[in-house]
């Protein structure tokens, strides 16, 4: 009898799979050791400082997991040629999993060690993404690789200061790889959000502005490119308000009144109106209306996780043939990751007395969210497709 290796299951068929696995899992244990870290109950000898650790991991975890995840299934679609698969997926999760767990291992491992683990990640991934788009001669898509080395060198930046290279670049590798993702959810919404409306809303035909299109792109990049420069004031403010305008401008072009009917399409607008709330936020915190901490969070908590949770639910349901409807859970996940959203960003605002609970609130939500999403999706992520073709 013929033992099954275990990157043969389905799991490691396509890079969605696994690493959105990797991704769920990892949104509630990061928050589960970021909240016991924060109160002081988990004091371990960690290779980053805490708030370093939580913004490192939840950006450069997280976030580059579903990353990794999207793109190794989108550039297969895009190109038709196949992208990883099975022991070389497997190790690739296993490199990601490890850039996780050897920072815990600081004063056993040498702090190069562990830099270099974690740093590996991107390249790889950004030079076998490369390959089948290479292959294609699909050479627009090389903007994607471009963007994974971005992300690369904000990381860079990051484990620099942590080995004494530098005395202060950890804080402009992380805004680095903020705007980053932000840009990159940008210029995917442009490619997938009118095609994912008119596919769901039968009669629907999206029109895009190529003006608007370039100018909801371009604004962003100055925006985070003045706040790397460390510009505030009316300049910082002048800017935001563009793109805050700019971005309202092209999601409306493609909005239509029944997306509200279908929790795939309506969970990514949100999620979008949550980047264009924190281009909004920016431009108050340049004037010291606001915290410059709900701006950063309209970015995260609103933006990069309301649309990743989005994206995951869906490309996992058409990627395993099934059809792209979600269930109740799903849509109550969708609905929590939501408030999770409102109660760290905007009720802060209105009640800052009420600041720790509304944290605490926040933090429930998400764990709620993520779990509803692992229960629901493991079983389908570690399953054969169910029309029985390849992926």
């Amino acid at each position: 009898m013929k033992t099954k290796n275990i990157f043969d299951y389905p799991l490691f068929a396509l890079g969605f799979r696994a690493f959105f696995v990797l991704a769920g899992l990892s949104a509630l244990m990061l928050i589960v050791l970021w909240n016991a870290i924060f109160k002081g109950e988990l004091v371990h000898a960690n290779y980053f400082v805490p708030n370093l650790w939580h913004a490192h991991e939840m950006l450069l975890g997280y976030s580059v997991a579903v990353v990794a995840g999207f793109l190794l299934t989108a550039v297969k679609n895009w190109t038709g040629r196949p992208t990883l698969s099975g022991d070389q997926l497997g190790g690739l999760c296993l490199l990601w999993l490890y850039g996780r767990i050897l920072p815990f291992y600081a004063g056993l491992l040498p702090d190069s060690l562990i830099a270099l683990v974690d740093f590996l990640f991107l390249p790889l991934l950004a030079y076998r993404v490369s390959l089948p788009i290479l292959q294609a001669k699909q050479t627009v898509n090389l903007v994607f690789v471009a963007i994974l080395l971005v992300l690369a060198a904000g990381n860079g930046l990051v484990h620099a200061q942590m080995l004494g290279w530098t005395n202060a670049s950890a804080n402009l590798g992380i805004g680095l790889v903020l705007a980053t993702l932000v840009v990159l959810i940008l210029v995917i919404a442009g490619r997938v959000y009118p095609f994912f409306t008119e596919r769901a809303i039968s009669g629907t035909m999206v029109t895009k502005n190529p003006l608007i299109e370039g100018l909801s792109i371009a604004s962003a990049v100055l925006v985070f490119a003045l706040q790397l420069a460390h510009v505030s004031g009316t300049g910082l403010a002048v800017a935001a308000i563009i793109a805050a305008l700019a971005n309202f401008a092209r999601v409306y072009g493609w909005y239509v009144p029944r997306i509200r009917y279908v929790p795939l399409l309506w969970v990514l607008y949100i999620g979008y109106g949550w980047i264009i709330t924190g281009f909004g936020l920016t431009a108050l915190a340049a004037y010291q209306l606001v915290l410059p901490s709900l701006a950063l969070h309209a970015f995260t908590v609103g933006g990069i996780a309301v649309v990743t949770l989005g994206m995951m639910a869906r490309v996992s349901l058409g990627h395993t043939g099934r059809a792209l409807r979600v269930s109740n859970a799903i849509a109550l996940a969708f609905v929590l990751i939501n408030v999770a959203a409102l109660l760290r960003v905007l009720l802060p605002i209105a009640l800052p007395n009420w600041y720790d609970w509304l944290v605490y609130g926040s933090t429930l939500c998400w764990l709620a969210a993520f779990a509803l999403f692992i229960v629901v999706y493991l079983p389908i992520l570690t399953q054969a497709r169910i029309d029985g073709q390849e992926g």
